[in-house]
Formats: structure tokens, sequence, C-alpha cells
């Protein structure tokens, strides 16, 4: 049976919600989206959600087929590599793949705002303030709250893009063999504010994504078009170093101080104002499924919401748009094809990046600063080196190879994984490693 509906209500108009609007606009149907929050382009209502993420190649080809790249191009500040800031004021640069490969520094509000306009002149309507409080997932309907009171909707599909506290996702819950888990990690995060200097200039260099490794938690920077960068404190909520402990200035004076000594004359008294200004925020994996139900499917963020350390949230919601058009596009369109091939597909690979943004949280705050694992980036990078289509670092084959599924990222890493295992066994290997067969280690992939 050839199933295709002819009205599709989008629950959530932030970054995956207006892609897909897009995407389905230019395929003739007819979109409404159905907003919780006040207009970001009008008002400020972001929410408490990061200031700016990091653009990269699968979420760079969802936007180049929705053209938006002439739009996107200007707003982006592309990043070579991590700058790594020790406790004594050391840098050392890491580069994250080949020449001229870098992800990319954008605003949220910025590009949900292009998105948006693109959105509305492609035919789509958008209602701002409409907070979802009902669905019934047979009649295709949903109780919408917002200024005028209650209104009832209903839609030929029903798509939940609304987060990883999805309204829509709640309703579905409530359905028989739906599995739900939800995981919050010990550390929470806090965003902070390097201003320019005083003649206008960027304090740090704006082509890096700094990092202050601490092994249990760190600071990170990303630089803003206005020449400022965006700070993130990950800390833990209890412990001996965590929010729970900075009760005053001179705790938190203590604590930069300490373990981020040369940010004080970075960030000024922002450090201060910020603390208490902005949120202090939690950071959970959602994983659930089935994705759909009867009219209804998941996408983005309300599907899988993962941690930020791969950067790829904003990728991975992208993502989720550009291979859920491809199936209709195999599909010719009839949809109870695709909305089942969409979940089977897509499944794996958002576990998969769920698992190695957890893994990702360990290397940047940990990892980064150990002679052995910098060792074995070198051999890593030099494998890359000398066999590019053999032997391909696990961040290149998830960041830069946006035609690589999530989940076979992550199995070619554990092989490889097992294989420098051994490798770093070998005695001298911290002398010696330059010496190694390198063609020997390619072959053991087989």
């Amino acid at each position: 049976m050839i199933y295709k509906p002819e009205t599709i209500a989008i629950l959530g108009a932030g970054l995956v919600g207006s892609l897909l609007s897009i995407l389905l606009a230019h395929r003739g149907y007819k979109v409404a989206i159905y907003e919780r929050q006040a207009d970001i382009r009008t008002e400020n209502a972001g929410g408490g959600k990061s200031i700016n993420l990091a653009l990269s190649n699968r979420g760079w080809l969802p936007l180049t087929l929705a053209g938006l790249i002439d739009r996107v191009e200007d707003m982006i500040i592309p990043m070579k590599g991590r700058m790594m800031h020790d406790v004594s004021g050391e840098l050392t640069f890491q580069h994250y793949g080949k020449e001229g490969q870098a992800i990319n520094s954008i605003s949220r509000s910025g590009l949900n705002a292009v998105m948006m306009d693109k959105a509305e002149e492609e035919g789509v309507e958008i209602h701002f303030r409409h907070q979802c409080i009902d669905i019934d997932l047979y009649k295709n309907t949903m109780r919408l709250n917002h200024e005028k009171g209650v209104k009832s909707i209903s839609a030929d599909m029903i798509i939940g893009a609304d987060g990883a506290f999805s309204a829509v996702r709640t309703a579905i819950q409530k359905t028989d063999r739906f599995n739900y888990s939800q995981h919050y990690i010990p550390h929470g995060y806090k965003e902070l504010r390097i201003p320019p200097d005083v003649s206008g200039e960027y304090q740090l260099d704006k082509n890096a994504l700094h990092i202050w490794p601490r092994h249990s938690f760190m600071l990170i920077a990303l630089p803003n078009k206005d020449v400022s960068f965006t700070v993130t404190l990950f800390l833990p909520f209890q412990g001996e170093v965590s929010f729970e402990k900075i009760r005053s200035d001179d705790d938190l004076s203590n604590l930069f101080n300490k373990y981020f000594p040369d940010t004080m004359a970075l960030l000024g008294n922002s450090l201060y104002d910020d603390w208490i200004t902005n949120p202090t925020s939690s950071l959970v994996t959602v994983k659930c499924y089935p994705w759909v139900c009867n009219k209804t499917m998941l996408i983005g963020d309300a599907a899988h919401a993962i941690v930020p350390f791969y950067g790829q949230g904003m990728n991975c919601g992208f993502e989720d748009c550009r291979i859920f058009n491809e199936i209709l596009d195999k599909c010719d369109d009839n949809w109870n094809i695709a909305l089942e091939k969409y979940q089977t597909q897509r499944k794996p690979d958002a576990d998969a990046i769920a698992d190695l943004a957890l893994q990702n949280f360990v290397e940047m705050r940990d990892l980064v600063t150990d002679e052995a694992f910098l060792v074995r980036k070198q051999i890593e990078t030099r494998l890359y080196e000398l066999f590019p289509d053999k032997w391909i670092p696990q961040y290149s084959m998830v960041t830069f190879n946006e035609q690589m599924r999530y989940s076979e990222a992550l199995a070619n890493g554990k092989k490889q994984n097992a294989i420098m295992n051994k490798i770093m066994e070998r005695k001298a290997i911290f002398r010696n490693w330059e010496l190694l067969d390198f063609e020997d280690i390619v072959n053991q992939l087989r």
C-alpha cells in the first residue's frame, strides 16, 4: 500500500526541524512547524542551549542539499585542530585531519535563523509559542497550548524534532514495547565568554578549538564572528573539584587560578558576571526505539540525544534529514516503506555516535596530555599519510568522511584500536616508533 501524506506537522523549529521542513518542502509537501519557544529572530529564546556549535562534513552536505551554503559560508570560522593549554600556559597544537581539513565554529542562533528564513521562503508555516500538551497517535491530532488558549491540530504525518525532552517521544513512550533509556553523566557545563582585546582583536588563535584538559574535567573555547570566544567549563556536579564547591567569587577565582591560570586575564570580570547569569546545565544521552509509531516519527535529539564531545549532535541530526530524504527518493515517496527503512537503517548509527561521544570525552579531558596517547597518535598519523585509503583515524572517519556510517566508523575504530594496543606494548616504542613496519600494521586490518 502506497502512503504519501498531504500535510506534515513538525514539532520543533530548531536546527533539525527547520532543515527537514526545507527538504520536505522541496519535495512538494505542505509543511507546518509548531515551536514551543518564541521566534529567536525577534526575541531572545535560546532556552539555555549552547551558543555555538561545530559544523563538520556530515552537516555540510545536508545544508548543501537544502540550498543554504551561500548563506552559511560567511558564518563559519574554520578550526584546523586542537590547541592544548597546560597548567603552565604551554601550548600544543594537534591537527584534526589532513591539510585543508577543519571543523567549523558557527552560531547556533544565527544558523537557526537563516534556516527558518529559508523554510518560510519555501512555503513552510512556522507557528511560535505553541506548546504540545497531548498527541493522539492514532488519530494524528495534537493539542497545542498557545497565547489564545488550547487548539487541536491534525496532520497526515507528525514528526517530532523537538529535542532531548521531546513531547512527541513522551507520547510514544506510553505505547506498548517502546524501549527508552536516558543516562546523565556526572558532569555539567557552564558557558562563559572571552571578549575581544582592547584593540578589538581575538585574544586566542581563532582557527583552533582550544582545550584546557585537566583529567577529570576541562575547559574549551570556540571562536565567534564577533571576535569573542565562547568558553565552556565541563565540571562534575559533586566532588572535590565540582560545581557544588563554588559558592563565592573567591571559590571561582581559586578554581581558575589553580587549574586555568592563563584564562584569568582573558576572561576578566566577565568570568564572575557570566557565572551568575548563565545556567549550569546537565548532559544526557537518550536512546529509544522504535522511532516510528503509526503516522508519527522521531528525528534528531528526540530520537537520540548525545553528549557534545564529538561535536556531532547537530551534524548527526542533519544527517538524519539527509538519509530520510534519500530513502524517500529510493521509495518514490512511499512513506510506509520509507519510515521503516529510516528507523532500521539509522538506529545503529545513532547508537554508535552516542558511544563514540562518551569515549571522546575521556580523550579530550585526559588522554590528550598523556605521552603514550601522543605517541599513539603520531603512529596513526604516519599510517594515514602512508596508506590514506586503508588506515583512517577514527576521528577522521567520523568528522570528515560523510559517506561512512557512524556504525562503520565505530567498528573500524575498534579493529584499529586492538592493533594499536599490541603495538604500544612493544619495548622502547616511545623511542623507536618511527622504525615500525607500517605496511605490516596496515595488513593486519584484513
